[in-house]
């Protein structure tokens, strides 16, 4: 029997957000038959993550639970909500949940990130060297989501060999507005953003707002997408069986 895997996103009112993170799990559970795999949020919907926990815990026929969160970077969500419901069930249960790391920074969701750029290149045309790339993300105060999100970008920009500046949508400068007039400011081509956002929802729409030539999709992939990324899936794996082996 294998520990339950209790994935845990934001979540959003977007229709399209919640389908892709719904999805995404649905590829979990197709890529690990038998595992038990169930859904949980930090914000917006229903159920709550420490709910969801103190379930999965009480099951006699479990393994414990690890908290695998759907986000991007750590953030307040990780090292506040995810850790607090952790701290909370294990103090009633002898240790029969952790918290695995967040998805990013991974070698995967750059190579997804320059997949969206090629396909945001093929619709829009060659992108030009005088074009400039910003790499958009949610943001947090907390700095190590900044040092993270630099690290992508700084993979990100070796894979496209060409300078790219992250930004921020809240928490962190610059934010991606600022971000997006300073490029325009500076180069007489195109200003493209690489969206390291997961899925549809409040943030992805403000980069939209930005000011932006082309804007790729989300992580998730496009809204309307039917299944995962299986590279997304395997993210996601990866981060449940470090934290079963940790």
């Amino acid at each position: 029997m294998s520990a339950t895997l209790i994935g845990t996103s934001h979540g959003t009112d977007d229709p399209a957000g919640q389908a892709a993170v719904r999805a995404l799990l649905d590829g979990v559970r197709v890529a690990r038959p038998g595992l038990d795999v169930r859904e949980a949020f930090v914000d917006v919907q229903q159920p709550e993550v420490g709910d969801v926990l103190a379930e999965a815990v009480r099951d006699p026929a479990g393994a414990g639970a690890v908290v695998v969160p759907v986000l991007l970077s750590t953030g307040y969500h990780v090292r506040h909500d995810i850790a607090q419901a952790v701290a909370a069930v294990n103090a009633a249960s002898d240790g029969a949940a952790v918290a695995a790391e967040p998805l990013g920074p991974h070698p995967l969701l750059v190579d997804i990130l320059a997949d969206r750029y090629a396909a945001a290149e093929a619709a829009h045309g060659p992108f030009r060297s005088d074009d400039a790339v910003v790499l958009a993300a949610a943001g947090s105060s907390v700095a190590a989501a900044a040092t993270a999100v630099e690290e992508v970008t700084s993979a990100l920009a070796q894979r496209l060999g060409r300078p790219i500046t992250p930004s921020y949508g809240a928490g962190a400068e610059p934010r991606v507005p600022d971000a997006v007039a300073a490029a325009r400011a500076a180069t007489a081509g195109r200003v493209i953003v690489v969206s390291y956002l997961l899925a549809p929802g409040y943030f992805l729409d403000r980069v939209l707002e930005a000011g932006a030539d082309v804007v790729t999709d989300p992580v998730a992939g496009p809204a309307g997408a039917d299944k995962a990324d299986p590279r997304l899936v395997q993210v996601v794996l990866d981060r449940y069986d470090a934290a079963v082996s940790a």
